[in-house]
């Protein structure tokens, strides 16, 4: 769950991190008029995703007439598809020079590390990728609490170095790292860092903030999320869309993959996904775009991943199917149920329960194709199988292999076919 910048910035002032002077967030630019504001001043989008200078979401302001433009400029704005709803106001400042701070997990041995960089205020993934000599890091094997002296201070030298005559003292620069480390290990953070980090006439101070916290260790963070008036599960990305939402009232993850604003394309056909874990699902996202991309001209869109958990009740696999037919981007549903732990019996059950619902309440109803095996299928072949004679009506646009008679890959190909084919694509 990733903070905005101005709750990390919250935290990094409680833990003695310098930032600047913060005059508040406003969310419309007729606000600035009810602020006592010094300037210049920093006007900053505040959402969740990257790419927020270059999209032209950081505005300075010299006089309030340049922060009333600016901010009505940034809150028409859209970065990545996502309105901008929040503004920063903050101290503008004068650097010297600006550098990258930063604590993370290196994901191939689950080591904790510490990067810094000179060349801070870019993108430090792209750095990485093209001057990946400009990083310099240390990993730390154990679970340490706080960053060993000693690569506090070896980090520090060479970050010294490399910023020549606009350094820091050596022992700050130590210092404000191993606050940064000490930090991210204090908030079970995936992410913490400064980027950039400006050193200015009074000294370093962060000119952004970013913290990831891991979901898995929320429970042990209330303290600091009471703090900022966080009470629910925030998205990594930004705020949870309505879908996302009601997935998560009823308990199961979910994840849309187009912005909820996203227009509908006519000529391209949208693919809802119900499979029946995480693994499949991931599967079903890549098999869906694969044949969109080999045989229909790359006009499939998958446009969820969704996962049922392990054992999910009726109920729960009624209302992920309701989910997307609710859903108005969605043509047809690819659905798999490779019962483990899942039963077959209980799946085909919910989704005859959500079809017949829907069918008794007038709502809309989208083709679904799909396959099962595994635990309980002969149970549920034979409840399927009374179903399909008691009610065909509700059940008529839904089409289930049952056993391995079809590869999941060739149940995926024959869905969206038969769908094109009903829009009469060539």
């Amino acid at each position: 769950m990733r903070l905005y910048e101005h709750e990390a910035k919250q935290v990094f002032f409680e833990n003695g991190i310098p930032i600047p002077r913060q005059y508040g967030v406003i969310h419309s630019a007729e606000e600035l008029e009810r602020l006592e504001l010094d300037y210049p001043l920093m006007l900053k989008a505040i959402v969740l995703v990257g790419g927020r200078g270059k999209a032209g979401g950081i505005k300075r302001a010299a006089n309030p007439e340049e922060a009333r433009a600016a901010a009505e400029e940034l809150f028409r704005l859209k970065i990545k598809g996502y309105p901008v709803e929040m503004v920063l106001l903050e101290e503008a400042l004068e650097e010297r020079a600006a550098c990258y701070i930063g604590a993370t997990m290196e994901p191939a041995r689950f080591h904790n590390t510490m990067i810094v960089s000179a060349a801070g205020g870019v993108e430090i993934e792209q750095v990485a990728k093209e001057h990946p000599e400009a990083l310099h890091r240390v990993e730390i094997p154990g679970n340490d609490l706080d960053l060993p002296p000693e690569a506090a201070t070896e980090l520090a030298e060479k970050l010294t170095v490399d910023l020549g005559k606009n350094a820091l003292d050596v022992g700050k620069l130590a210092e404000l790292i191993s606050k940064a480390y000490a930090l991210y290990q204090a908030v079970d953070a995936k992410i913490c860092e400064i980027n950039p980090l400006l050193i200015t006439a009074d000294g370093p101070v962060a000119a952004d903030a970013k913290i990831v916290l891991d979901d898995n260790a929320l429970y042990r963070q209330a303290e600091l999320l009471e703090g900022l008036g966080i009470t629910g599960k925030r998205h990594d990305v930004a705020e949870p869309t309505p879908n996302e939402l009601r997935a998560q009232k009823a308990s199961f993850p979910y994840v849309d993959l187009l912005p909820p604003d996203a227009p509908k394309d006519p000529e391209k056909l949208y693919v809802g996904l119900v499979p029946g874990g995480a693994g499949y699902g991931i599967f079903s996202i890549d098999e869906v775009a694969n044949i969109g991309e080999r045989f229909f001209d790359g006009r499939v869109v998958p446009v969820d991943f969704m996962d049922s958990g392990g054992g999910p009740p009726q109920d729960r696999v009624a209302e992920m199917f309701h989910l997307l037919m609710d859903y108005d981007k969605v043509d047809p549903i690819i659905t798999s149920r490779f019962g483990g732990i899942s039963s077959c019996d209980v799946f085909i059950r919910g989704l005859v329960q959500a079809l017949r619902e829907r069918y008794e309440q007038g709502k809309r109803i989208v083709p679904i194709y799909g396959r099962m095996v595994g635990t309980d299928l002969p149970s549920a072949r034979d409840y399927l199988e009374r179903a399909k004679r008691e009610t065909p009506e509700p059940l008529r646009e839904m089409t289930i292999i049952v056993g391995n008679r079809k590869i999941m890959a060739d149940v995926i190909k024959e869905g969206i076919s038969e769908a094109v084919a009903a829009r009469g694509w060539k």
